[in-house]
């Protein structure tokens, strides 16, 4: 079954560290988002395989975006 990452906070798409395909561990870092001049790294709450990756570098994100589906 698929899980989403949502944004917990709105901000700025500073670094994607993971692609599509790519196998995950809990906790493993997926996304840093900045806000507020402070990088906010995104976990994985799951070990999994990376479905989708729905951000860039540079997209402005806001609360409860979709970020990352894990499979």
């Amino acid at each position: 079954m698929a899980e989403e990452v949502r944004a917990p906070l709105a901000g700025n798409i500073w670094k994607v560290l993971v692609e599509v395909g790519a196998k995950v561990d809990e906790d493993d870092e997926l996304v840093i988002i900045e806000a507020l001049k402070m990088e906010n790294p995104i976990y994985a709450p799951r070990a999994g395989t990376v479905k989708d990756v729905r951000v860039k570098p540079g997209d402005k994100v806001a609360e409860d975006d979709l970020l990352v589906v894990i499979e």
